[in-house]
């Protein structure tokens, strides 16, 4: 387990009087200690006085390769030496040349050209702009708006913020952009139609995509922006043909895919990119979190040569960029965290594990407290329920009192870092970095188990 690392007796308070934390109710470690998280090795990390946590959430979705991998520690001081910053602004450089051929090839269809950015916020602001801009150039100027989906997050700038699915989250800051439009998710769970037959439900979920567009007006819809796998209200899987019927549509309309994989990517449902798990080719990727499993910040638009062919033309410029887009070191380590990818076989490791993963949490079944458990490779969600005979869920004052006030809090003692979530219906979500294998699995089942059972008998 190694020594703690010494820390300043004072470094929870010096966290509650400088460190404003993101998504983080400031006031609850006025008078608690911060959770301060100093070293990671493998699948686990540790806290300032030496504890131990399964890190059941990768970070954030991100630490693919697992923590305390020195080759990608080595990738970025090297770079770091050699040539530590340079902008993508009419200039080049040798790593993000690379890198966006080494994305070019792994991206489907003709995605062959890559746009950087820091995170994936700023690659969904990115796309909104692009596909605005494309629809200028080619003459169509009224094709501004947006479809995407209820209760989904696709990140915390203005207008990824429009996008996102979730009205509590955007209440503070309206008004937002404007020209973003909701459709039903693939909740298949709570299906208001359909519920017993996938294909049926996948269908009447992507035609309501087709009705927000005759609603508005073709001609004024610019793109779509769906996960392969919905994260917020608790891991969606597509039912069965839904992405073949949307890429239909959007084909029918003008309008552009973009299929946002800031979390999928990268090997989480285990494959480079989501959309050859589920069988479509978009128009536009975004993503980032687990390119450099972490280790440094980047993300990215992945485009099409179609949509991309305007901007090479002529006087035409895309007029947007970020300073730290296409990073050289954050360059660097992507590179290497993808040699690791092929030489380690990660994506076939989540492939060939998946079903292993999803039959662990499934045991949870077996408990009042949980309705479904869904997902995709390394990726589920857990909801919770107070009756499973009528999947009834629980008040806010109630999800308030039992996740928050109980559930989050007890995983974290009980050695397991995840979610515990109610942006849509109470969940917990568990994505492990991915060289988990079955004893991660077999000790997420039982520190859940053991929280939830307790919980149960709270309630």
């Amino acid at each position: 387990m190694g020594n703690p690392i010494a820390v300043s007796k004072d470094l929870s308070q010096t966290a509650y009087d400088h460190l404003w934390m993101h998504f983080t109710r400031m006031s609850s470690y006025e008078n608690a200690p911060v959770p301060t998280i100093v070293r990671g090795e493998g699948t686990y990390i540790f806290d300032d006085k030496g504890k131990r946590y399964l890190d059941g959430l990768a970070g954030l979705f991100v630490v693919q390769a697992g923590h305390g991998r020195a080759e990608l520690a080595e990738a970025a001081a090297k770079q770091a030496q050699e040539l530590a910053f340079f902008p993508v602004w009419s200039y080049a450089h040798p790593k993000a040349i690379e890198l966006a051929e080494r994305l070019a090839h792994h991206a489907p269809g003709d995605l062959n050209k890559v746009f950087f950015t820091t995170g994936g916020g700023e690659a969904v602001e990115t796309a909104w702009k692009l596909a605005k801009q494309y629809h200028k150039l080619t003459g169509n100027p009224t094709k501004y708006k947006v479809i995407s989906r209820a209760v989904a997050y696709h990140g915390t700038p203005q207008g990824a913020l429009a996008i996102t699915g979730l009205p509590a989250l955007k209440a503070p800051f309206e008004p937002l952009v404007p020209g973003a439009y909701k459709v039903p998710n693939t909740n298949i769970y709570r299906a208001p139609i359909h519920g017993d037959d996938p294909e049926a439900f996948g269908r009447w979920a992507a035609d309501q995509i087709e009705q927000q567009i005759l609603f508005e007006g073709p001609d004024t819809i610019a793109a779509v922006f769906l996960e392969p796998v919905q994260n917020a209200g608790g891991c969606f899987p597509p039912p069965p043909g839904y992405f073949q019927r949307v890429r239909e549509i959007c084909d029918t309309y003008n309008v552009l895919l973009v299929s946002d994989e800031v979390i999928c990517a990268f090997g989480r449902l285990g494959t480079m990119f989501a959309c050859d798990k589920f069988g479509y080719v978009p128009d536009i990727i975004t993503c980032a979190k687990g390119m450099t499993s972490g280790y440094s910040p980047i993300g990215a638009a992945v485009v099409s040569d179609r949509i991309a062919e305007p901007f090479f033309k002529g006087g035409n410029t895309f007029l947007h960029g970020y300073t730290f887009g296409g990073h050289p070191v954050s360059a660097a380590v992507a590179l290497t965290n993808l040699d690791i990818f092929e030489r380690e076989g990660l994506n076939q490791h989540v492939l060939d594990n998946e079903a292993a993963f999803h039959a662990t949490l499934s045991k949870l079944h077996d408990l009042p407290i949980v309705g479904d458990v869904r997902g995709n490779g390394f990726f589920y969600g857990i909801e919770l329920v107070k009756d499973k005979a009528t999947k009834e869920s629980f008040t806010p004052e109630e999800c308030e009192q039992l996740l928050y006030g109980f559930v989050s809090k007890k995983l974290f003692e009980n050695g397991l870092y995840c979610r515990a979530d109610d942006r849509g219906d109470p969940v917990i979500q568990v994505a492990p970095p991915l060289i988990s294998d079955q004893s991660t699995f077999d000790e997420i089942e039982q520190i859940v188990r053991g929280v939830l059972t307790e919980a149960w008998t709270r309630i």
